[in-house]
């Protein structure tokens, strides 16, 4: 797996008002709110494949979990038209490295 850091849009529909919950809240310890149900992430691989298996722990059948993968060149061409907008996407935040 690969250890570049790429931008991620991640969506999700969950019928369930406490698995709801329990799906932002992991996806807020992963990255930023877009929209209620939206959030932009950037991870490497392996982060995503653990917030892959972390969501579908909490998923069940009838809900939906969408990761779209962006490319640095076409997140930097999003265009985010909204109040209190933040850094552009094209930005990579802050990282920390533990030694």
């Amino acid at each position: 797996m690969s250890n570049v850091s790429k931008w991620h849009l991640m969506t999700y529909d969950v019928r369930e008002a406490k698995r709801l919950r329990k799906v932002a809240k992991t996806l807020e310890g992963y990255g930023e709110r877009v929209q209620f149900s939206v959030f932009r992430v950037r991870a490497t691989a392996t982060v995503l494949e653990k917030i892959k298996w972390e969501i579908t722990q909490i998923m069940k059948g009838d809900d939906h979990f969408l990761v779209i993968s962006l490319c640095d060149r076409c997140a930097a061409k999003v265009d985010k038209h909204s109040i209190g907008e933040s850094g552009a996407w094209g930005e990579a935040p802050p990282t920390f490295e533990i030694m």
